[in-house]
């Protein structure tokens, strides 16, 4: 584990530094860093290299630290595993992502709109349709795409569809579940490592940065606020290790995971704004210029915060989940999953 997380440091801080001064918005795919992803074969690491869940949080927390451009996640986690259980042929290499949707069955034709798709022009897309009675999944293009981008520069687009039924593969819809499980799984993950990154830049800076002729560290209400950072940091690192540990033990389609993916989505998105609104003020004037590579951290994790489904959301399903318990303690303390939490 150790000498995988040097390694994607170590990619990823090489990208970083020569994307130095070279970004814009919307973000342009970086196609070094993936080329290099691919030659050291993490691009595709649990479809193609047969790792697991804890594998894949190091190359995911890693590359979100160093604000990778590239779609990771929705290619090895969502679309490859997809395309896997529809059946389908996709590309042995380069970029995936995911249009998913609710959509409607009229005289035999799937359509809807599918909205926030990830870096839709720098990927082959699958759209996974989600209609009553099943999840229809296929190969489209992006001739369709509306163009737009997240708060982070991140590409985003919409996509119109309607294609026949017969031309979709139709699976259950326990399988739309677990896309959407596993898409919350990993922006957890990521956004860990960018309010990590975040931290880091706020440390540096308040030590560098003098006032009244001593460090801005040394003034007890700078501690206070770091200190708050870092606990809110930590509180969201622990769940999402939990979420790691369950998805690890028992996979992303159990009820483990559910649950651990439930809590991490609530303790990650509670933490999202307290990180970030205390990295900026920290930073004084210099933290609110676009320019300034904090923003490159702050805004990713504002922009992941609510992709499948929101923190309100998720907080609403845990509160059912304990209602609905026979006993609502043991839902609370999560008893009776008996997850190991590895170190993350």
């Amino acid at each position: 584990m150790n000498e995988l997380a040097q390694l994607v440091d170590d990619i990823g801080r090489r990208s970083f530094e020569a994307r130095l001064g070279k970004r814009r918005l919307p973000e342009d795919f970086d196609e070094a860093l993936w080329c290099n992803l691919e030659q050291a074969g993490l691009a595709r690491l649990t479809s193609s290299q047969e790792a697991g869940p804890a594998e894949a949080a190091i190359v995911l927390s890693g590359l979100a630290r160093h604000a990778g451009a590239v779609p990771v996640a929705e290619t090895d986690l969502l679309a490859a595993w997809l395309a896997g259980e529809a059946g389908l042929d996709v590309p042995a290499d380069g970029p995936l992502s995911v249009a998913a949707a609710d959509a409607v069955d009229v005289d035999g034709r799937i359509h809807g709109t599918a909205r926030d798709v990830p870096w839709p022009r720098a990927s082959a897309v699958l759209l996974a349709a989600r209609t009553a009675e099943a999840l229809h999944v296929t190969v489209v293009d992006d001739s369709d795409v509306t163009d737009g981008h997240n708060l982070a520069g991140e590409p985003r687009g919409s996509l119109s569809f309607d294609v026949p039924v017969e031309s979709a593969t139709q699976l259950d819809l326990s399988v739309a579940d677990e896309l959407g499980r596993r898409g919350a799984w990993a922006r957890c993950v990521q956004i860990v490592g960018a309010m990590d990154a975040a931290a880091d830049l706020t440390v540096a800076h308040t030590r560098e940065r003098k006032q009244f002729g001593r460090p801005l560290s040394a003034f007890q209400a700078v501690q206070h606020s770091l200190a708050t950072m870092a606990g809110e940091i930590e509180r969201a690192r622990t769940a999402t290790a939990l979420a790691i540990a369950a998805a690890s033990d028992y996979g992303f389609g159990s009820a483990q995971a559910d649950y651990a993916v439930t809590v991490a989505k609530v303790a990650v998105g509670r933490a999202v704004e307290p990180v970030t609104t205390i990295a900026h003020q920290l930073h004084g004037a210099i933290g609110v210029t676009r320019e300034h590579q904090l923003w490159l951290a702050t805004m990713r994790a504002r922009s992941w915060v609510d992709d499948y489904g929101s923190t309100a959301q998720y907080a609403r399903r845990l509160g059912r989940m304990t209602l609905a318990a026979a006993d609502p303690w043991d839902v609370v303390v999560g008893g009776s999953r008996q997850i190991s939490v590895p170190d993350y």
